[in-house]
């Protein structure tokens, strides 16, 4: 008889570490983000340029962008679980809820495999692990 594959996502904006547990044993898996961050777009020089007389501002082409990153990060999670059974979300920030929200608009059945969402901080791999072990004990 096959035990169920039960998986556990810790994510925020600049990774995705999934724990996968099956038949006793465990795999790890790390998605790493592309997504802009803040801090380097703030420095980047100025802050917008004039167009004729129309000033324009990069901080909506920044924000769009950004928005469009999230979107594939989170579907290339997404695509990392599409054999799991049951799954678990936590991690500090709104990436977790974000997940959790592309799950539950997904055309799939993958929603009804959506166990829990938690917030979190940010954990040691060994922590992440354990956290889902615990979980899946339950």
């Amino acid at each position: 008889m096959k035990t169920a594959r039960q998986t556990g996502i810790w994510i925020d904006s600049s990774r995705a570490i999934l724990v996968t547990l099956q038949d006793g044993k465990e795999k790890v898996t790390e998605v790493d983000s592309s997504m802009e961050n803040r801090i380097y777009h703030d420095h980047g020089g100025n802050k917008g340029a004039f167009m004729g007389r129309q000033h324009v501002n990069d901080e909506r082409k920044f924000e769009a962008r950004r928005k469009h990153q999230l979107h594939d990060f989170l579907e290339d999670v997404v695509n990392h679980t599409k054999y799991a059974d049951e799954l678990y979300v936590f991690g500090p920030a709104e990436t977790k809820t974000e997940l959790s929200k592309m799950i539950n608009e997904s055309k799939s059945n993958i929603s009804a495999k959506l166990k829990a969402v938690e917030s979190a901080d940010k954990m040691s791999l060994n922590e992440i692990v354990a956290k889902v072990k615990k979980f899946y004990l339950h």
